[in-house]
């Protein structure tokens, strides 16, 4: 990777960032007086950790990586946000993604004013590193990677990670948010190799935390550094802090409880989905979801809407025509998918 700071836009690496109350003072005080804050109504009237020191000293745990290594986001868009705000000049920089992903790559770059190069998968959904390399120029500042990718649902290749990891000289970034579901060795064991990695998680999918809205990113501390010099000091609310490490108090095991059911449940929604008339093909799946084609998604994902049954018709992406992604619920969700698609005849 290039000096680090030369990817960095200019503005940044001069920015004062703000120095909140929590800032200055880090520890334990009989009376805090300092944030004009209400004495009243504890704990929520104070405002909360801006580093998120032990949510991080517990996820550090989890995840075998260091503290330093952490940054803490409002969900993982918060991190996909900063990104372009740290590394991309608006109306200059452009970053380069595959084709199809998930869409807050592309509307992050929109709200920042930055060009989106999209590069098509293979039609088996796999990457094809050199492809994505043909679309980088001297002003491409980021790759986002999503694997398992979503809405496809598949690992991508490692060596053609590695590939663009070794010979891009920007920023690299892989959303891990559904890796929990699969077998794939996760990126942060390469985080301490890779200077140019960023590596995002979240705690909204296997861990059952949506509405907390806490997405990890993982990087050097060089990177992370610069995440919290441009992050709004408050990001996390306490609500959410605590709410995550009573998640982690028993670490991982019912997570892991969780995941092995709803794995379960994929297999039997696999099998059980061979035998709809609708269903045309069942694509491989790394993660809690399945990307499934039938014969008119768009008739077929308004006729299980009627049922009050919502998947996500994905038909207007590209290679996914007359696709919908289905979620993986409980037995009884799937049962009502099931029996709502053997009653769509031929759709």
């Amino acid at each position: 990777m290039s000096n680090l700071e030369s990817l960095v836009r200019k503005n940044i690496t001069a920015l004062k960032p703000y120095a909140c109350a929590r800032h200055e003072f880090q520890g334990e005080a009989s009376a805090y007086l300092d944030a004009n804050e209400n004495p009243y109504n504890s704990p929520c009237n104070r405002y909360p950790d801006p580093l998120q020191v032990d949510l991080k000293t517990e996820i550090a745990k989890l995840k075998h990586v260091r503290p330093a290594q952490i940054m803490i986001g409002n969900g993982s868009d918060e991190p996909i946000d900063l990104t372009y705000r740290i590394f991309c000049e608006p109306r200059v920089d452009n970053v380069v993604a595959m084709n199809p992903t998930y869409g807050m790559y592309e509307v992050a770059a929109g709200i920042n004013d930055v060009e989106y190069r999209k590069v098509l998968l293979n039609t088996d959904f796999s990457l094809d590193a050199d492809r994505l390399l043909a679309a980088v120029d001297t002003h491409t500042k980021v790759i986002w990677l999503c694997s398992p990718n979503n809405p496809t649902g598949n690992l991508l290749n490692r060596d053609e990670i590695f590939k663009i990891l070794t010979q891009f000289k920007g920023i690299v970034v892989i959303d891990e948010a559904y890796s929990d579901f699969s077998t794939g060795k996760s990126w942060l064991e390469e985080l301490d190799n890779y200077p140019n990695l960023i590596v995002l998680h979240t705690f909204s999918k296997a861990w059952g935390l949506a509405s907390m809205r806490c997405g990890l990113a993982f990087a050097s501390e060089e990177i992370i550094a610069y995440f919290n010099k441009v992050k709004y000091p408050y990001n996390v609310s306490e609500l959410t802090q605590m709410a995550v490490l009573e998640q982690l108090s028993g670490g991982d095991k019912f997570k892991n409880v969780w995941v092995k059911h709803i794995l379960e449940e994929k297999e039997k929604l696999i099998e059980a989905l061979k035998t709809v008339p609708v269903v045309k093909e069942i694509y491989p799946s790394d993660a809690n979801f399945l990307l499934v084609k039938v014969t008119n998604a768009t008739q077929i994902y308004n006729a299980l809407v009627q049922k009050g049954i919502i998947v996500r018709n994905r038909t207007s992406l590209a290679l996914c025509e007359n696709c919908i992604r289905i979620t993986v619920g409980t037995p009884t969700e799937n049962a009502d998918l099931l029996n709502a698609l053997m009653h769509c005849g031929s759709m």
